[in-house]
């Protein structure tokens, strides 16, 4: 039996972000977008980063909303040189704006 308690009505479920593999991977292409603006040296790979600030969920924004970020604005897991959005949002978000602003921007 299932418990429907948990389940929104019917015609009420939200839509599930869209993924577009073909997207992300003309974004993987391109340069950093901060870099490009700060006029920074991209010093790591460009990675396809799905905006987080103001998002109000847990659930990741489509894909055609991913902007380009070299890994060190990215996750900065080994390129440490920059400001990685993923480490510290509010100080990445001080420094450079909101993430979803860059993404008409490309």
């Amino acid at each position: 039996m299932t418990n429907l308690a948990n389940k929104p009505p019917l015609g009420l479920k939200k839509e599930k972000a869209k993924k577009n593999p073909k997207y992300l991977d003309k974004i993987r292409q391109m340069s950093c977008c901060v870099c490009q603006k700060f006029g920074e040296k991209q010093n790591s790979p460009t990675t396809a980063h799905h905006v987080i600030h103001d998002r109000f969920s847990t659930k990741k924004t489509a894909d055609n909303m991913a902007i380009p970020l070299c890994e060190g604005h990215h996750q900065g897991l080994w390129d440490q040189s920059k400001i990685a959005i993923h480490k510290e949002p509010n100080k990445w978000r001080d420094c450079y704006g909101n993430d979803y602003d860059y993404c008409s921007s490309h």
